[in-house]
């Protein structure tokens, strides 16, 4: 097992990142970097492990374009576990993004949450904010024992092709005021109207 240093040797701009006192400790297994200067001279890791697989890597960067970033990188599964010795209503897992995004991705599979129960909160500081959307390019699909939502100021449930309501065993329907507009009123206007409405719902 032997120890170098990097030489600090580089060249090609001011920009361009250099270190003396960088250490390096490999074999043919893995190599352990500290204060390595990476290949393109823009960005020195405090810390990092390369392993025998050029995609299995650490890497703790201090400055540069990822000044503060800690990557890992590995060709297989990535694998976390914990929480033996805790209990089920402690918080045992967290990942906290004080500024920014998280982004979790599935490139190519699906993204599973299987918990005793799956809660979604949104929390925003004005009326932009404290939303959660779902976007699906085929189908969202919901099978429970109860689906129960509540609006406070509106609720719309809108479909340009087909929509249905059934209830198999009852259907209730109850509003202060109730309207049924048919299509029928864009050539000629009901008694009670209906065509403004119509003219709404139909703009593109």
């Amino acid at each position: 097992m032997a120890t170098t240093r990097n030489s600090g040797d580089r060249t090609g701009g001011n920009n361009l990142k250099k270190t003396f006192t960088g250490t390096k400790t490999s074999t043919d297994h893995a190599a352990i970097y500290t204060g390595k200067v990476h290949k393109n001279e823009d960005v020195i890791s405090d810390f990092a492990v390369l392993c025998s697989d050029g995609e299995h890597f650490l890497s703790m960067d201090k400055d540069g374009p990822r000044k503060g970033w800690t990557t890992f990188m590995g060709p297989g599964n990535f694998q976390v576990e914990c929480g033996s010795n805790r209990s089920k209503a402690d918080d045992t897992v967290m990942i906290n993004a004080k500024n920014g995004n998280i982004d979790i991705v599935a490139t190519n599979g699906k993204i599973r949450l299987q918990a005793n129960d799956i809660e979604l909160i949104a929390v925003g500081e004005d009326t932009a904010e404290g939303n959660i959307t779902m976007k699906a390019s085929e189908n969202i699909t919901g099978d429970s024992k109860k689906i129960i939502m509540n609006a406070v100021n509106l609720s719309r449930i809108a479909s340009s092709g087909i929509c249905e309501a059934i209830g198999n065993s009852g259907l209730t329907l109850y509003g202060n005021i109730i309207s049924g507009v048919s299509d029928a009123v864009a050539v000629k206007d009901s008694k009670v109207g209906g065509q403004q409405y119509q003219r709404k719902q139909n703009q593109s």
